[in-house]
């Protein structure tokens, strides 16, 4: 097949079109559909015959400040609710049939919201055909004169046609006839189908006035679906199974070797009329998805595309057989799309499978309005951006119209009732972008070299010739065609036979001469005809009687065929008898493998089982071991921690009875003194008896060990001063004891001590709504390097919101001190020796002096 050199899609680069190509803008027409009911809202009005304008309904306000507004669309052409089909196919579809008999590819589909006319338009009605069943009438009606035989040309599954010979055609014709399956073209329009009939009036007819009558035809067509994004093939004659039924298989896309984009695998089938096209056509429909929604009661489910493929290929010189050559054969197409209708399913309550094909046709059209904006963006600003026709199967196996493959043209259908105004308001916006997009002009299909007028002038030929045989006796010349050939090529050319001179004395001559030997030629040809004839009469006589000796041979052959037979429906018992033990050998398998692999799977969940246990174990033998070693280390701590404060303790209690025993002995030697002075006040004074020194601490550290070990006594706490009160933290109210982790631990026997706390490191709104106060355990470094403790004290509210609060009321400070250091304060001279000071600790509850410091309050 020859085509020219044409434009390459954004997502492959290549040689461009030039700039000065000729373009044509896609062609959008609108058809108004007639209101279901004459007191239904109508939201569009007719202005003229290429205007609309859009009304915004009763119940919708289209601007903010309340006013209507009305917009206007204008079209190629607008077709009113009173347009027949026949005017709508003048206009729109029968440029397309004649361009397609011009080898001039065409697109054209309808569109719009479910339930605005689609169908109608392409399919019609009985009575009122639509486009689809026009265009088939026309183009046949055009080219049915000069249509090739049955099989002559034939499809080569890589979206090209191969030319057979006759003797190839015939043997496919008689296969197909053997087979019977493919309907015979009828013979006249009276033996069509009733329904078909009723469509198109004979009156309606038309045909193409510019057909070459050089060329033969054949008619190819196809028709699949687009359904949820995937290709089915309607025509296919897929194996029909009762007891197991196969889904369809859907189709995918190719590219032939001319980057045409086509459905492999796709059935095309040969037909020689209007009515076996359109036989073909109800056969592909009664397999289209169609559902009931609330919008529409026959709502197509997906996009169709009836495919009509004209095969065209010139005569040879003689006018007599098609040339055999495939690249002078010319294939152009017209595809007539039914783009399922777009639709809201809030509108339709679609569930389930019908809103998950909603989804996808939604999705279609969606893809389909971003590559028109894309190319109109592209043809506009001259930017270069990629048209995302693979997005969609719809729009990747029409890329190649857009990119100036041949024309394209739209139908708008719109159902005026003010339900659909948002829809049909989308759909308008959609058509007047669709119309700023310009498809290039298709190129004329280059001619072949042979003089023009051949098949007439080799009828009239023919008609000649078989005259004069038939008024001779002499067999006619259909009977043996080449003869003719021969007969022509043997005589001599007549010259010009133009008198232009009366005294030209020559021209009739010579033509004389040359007759008179093309009469000679002819007897001779006629004598050697006869000759022939009558050789072929005895060889027919020959055949004849070799034609009986085959016939018995056959006979007995035949009779050979008759016992194999009878063999073969014996072994085909058997082995009917063999199949159906296999086939119940096969249950028994089939039961025994199900038993099987219920044990199996009882088998894998008990280990499954027995696994999860295994681990459950370890983990509870491997929890129980690191409990054991915590336990451990907690109780080692704990018998360290103790060992620590019981020797604090002996240490402490053994200090305070060497002070006790100190002052003891020094009253005791006062004592002495005194009575040693009184007895000796006659003689001389005496020196004043020095005065014993306290033991120090390091001695007492020293002697500890030479100490008998004695019990402790209890201690005894001291009396709390009267001019300071009592921690609040000491009543009976529940406390939240908020410790940080950053806190140290002083290790400090004065600590202090909250009853009825609740022990929080972080604080939540849980603890919070249990108590009724709250303290904050902060520490902060003192100015003498000490580590200082404050306890920040509040009381806990209930919000408005449900929450907690607090509030702050108090501040208590507690700071330690190194108790070396109040020891050098203190007087020298003796005076209250014995005295230990004693300080109330401000914590919760008090605690014990002790030798590692003391804690006391200061007020904030």
């Amino acid at each position: 097949m020859l085509r020219t050199g044409k434009g390459k899609t954004p997502r492959r680069l290549g040689p461009r079109k030039a700039s000065n190509t000729e373009r044509d803008p896609v062609g959008v027409y609108c058809r108004i559909r007639p209101l279901g009911a004459k007191d239904e809202e109508c939201c569009i009005e007719m202005i003229s015959s290429s205007t609309i304008q859009l009304h915004t309904p009763d119940g919708l306000k289209a601007n903010r400040n309340g006013e209507y507004k009305e917009t206007q669309y204008s079209f190629k052409k607008v077709f009113g609710i009173n347009t027949t089909q026949m005017e709508l196919f003048e206009d729109v579809a029968k440029p397309l049939i004649e361009d397609l008999i011009h080898c001039k590819n065409g697109l054209l589909f309808t569109y719009g919201v479910t339930g605005s006319g689609k169908t109608f338009t392409m399919t019609g009605s009985p009575g009122e055909g639509g486009l689809l069943p026009r265009s088939l009438d026309m183009l046949f009606n055009s080219v049915g004169p000069f249509q090739a035989k049955r099989f002559v040309f034939k499809p080569d599954e890589k979206n090209g046609m191969e030319i057979q010979g006759q003797v190839d055609a015939l043997l496919e014709r008689q296969k197909r006839d053997s087979q019977h399956s493919v309907p015979k073209t009828p013979s006249s329009r009276q033996k069509a189908d009733p329904e078909f009939a009723d469509m198109i009036s004979p009156a309606e007819a038309c045909k193409s006035d510019g057909i070459d009558e050089d060329c033969c035809y054949s008619v190819f067509v196809s028709y699949i679906e687009v359904y949820n994004n995937y290709i089915y093939d309607l025509l296919e004659d897929a194996p029909f199974d009762p007891i197991r039924p196969k889904p369809p298989q859907s189709k995918i896309l190719r590219e032939d070797q001319n980057h045409t984009m086509y459905v492999a695998g796709c059935t095309e089938v040969e037909v020689k009329s209007t009515e076996e096209a359109f036989e073909i056509f109800w056969k592909g429909q009664k397999k289209r998805r169609i559902a009931n929604t609330q919008l529409n009661r026959e709502s197509s489910r997906s996009h169709s595309v009836f495919t009509v493929k004209l095969v065209q290929a010139p005569l040879d010189a003689d006018g007599d057989h098609i040339l055999q050559d495939k690249n002078q054969v010319n294939v152009s197409q017209l595809c007539l799309v039914d783009l399922a209708g777009s639709e809201r399913t809030s509108r339709t309550r679609a569930e389930g499978s019908r809103l998950r094909e909603a989804g996808n046709i939604n999705q279609s059209l969606m893809t389909l309005r971003t590559c028109m904006e894309v190319l109109r963006e592209n043809q506009m600003c001259g930017t270069n951006k990629m048209v995302p026709y693979r997005d969609s199967k719809v729009t990747h196996l029409f890329k190649n119209y857009f990119d100036g493959e041949g024309k394209v043209r739209m139908i708008v259908c719109v159902n005026p009732k003010a339900d659909d105004y948002e829809e049909t308001a989308l759909v308008m916006r959609f058509a007047e972008m669709t119309q700023e997009v310009e498809v290039a002009r298709p190129v004329d299909r280059p001619i072949c070299g042979l003089t023009p007028g051949r098949r007439h002038r080799n009828q009239a030929f023919k008609e000649e010739l078989s005259r004069r045989l038939e008024e001779r006796g002499g067999p006619t010349y259909g009977d043996d065609p080449g003869l003719l050939n021969q007969l022509i090529e043997s005589l001599p050319p007549l010259p010009r036979c133009e008198l232009v001179d009366p005294a030209d004395d020559q021209t009739l001559p010579r033509l004389i001469d040359i007759l008179e030997r093309r009469h000679r030629i002819r007897q001779m040809m006629v004598e050697q005809f006869n000759q022939t004839a009558n050789t072929l009469k005895s060889k027919l006589q020959q055949f004849d009687s070799q034609l009986g000796v085959k016939e018995t041979f056959l006979h007995d052959q035949q009779s050979k065929l008759n016992e194999k037979d009878k063999v073969i429906i014996n072994q085909k018992t058997e082995i009917e008898r063999l199949e159906k033990k296999s086939k119940t050998l096969e249950y028994k398998i089939d039961i025994l493998q199900k038993t099987t692999d219920m044990y199996e799977q009882d088998k894998r969940s008990l280990q499954q089982d027995l696994m999860t246990r295994e681990q459950k174990l370890q983990k509870e033998l491997s929890e129980r071991k690191r409990m054991e070693q915590r336990m451990q280390g907690v109780v080692t701590d704990t018998r360290h921690k103790w060992e620590k404060e019981c020797e604090r303790r002996v240490n402490a209690k053994q200090l305070e009875m060497q002070n006790k025993l100190w002052v003891k002995d020094e009253k005791l030697k006062q004592l002495k003194a005194i009575v040693t002075e009184s007895s000796s006040s006659g003689g001389c004074p005496t020196e004043w008896p020095q005065k014993p020194e306290r033991p120090s601490r390091e001695r007492d550290r020293n002697a500890v060990q030479k100490r008998s070990a004695s019990p402790s006594p209890v201690p005894t706490v001291p009396p709390v001063h009267s001019m300071h009160r009592r921690s609040r933290s000491a009543g009976e109210e529940k406390w939240v004891d908020h410790k940080p982790t950053s806190n140290l631990d002083l290790d400090t026997v004065m600590q202090p001590i909250i009853p009825n706390a609740i022990k929080v490191s972080t604080p939540n709104e849980k603890a919070l709504s249990k108590c009724h106060k709250y303290v904050l355990r902060h520490q902060e470094l003192a100015s003498d390097g000490e580590i200082e403790t404050r306890l920040i004290k509040g009381n806990v509210f209930k919000t408005r919101g449900g929450g907690q609060s607090v509030q702050f009321t108090d501040i208590e400070t507690l700071k330690q001190e190194c108790p070396m250091a109040s020891r050098k304060r203190r007087s020298g001279s003796g005076e209250r020796a014995a005295h230990i000071e004693d300080v109330e600790n401000r914590a919760p509850v008090a605690g014990s002096s002790s030798s590692q410091g003391y804690q006391k309050r200061r007020k904030p």
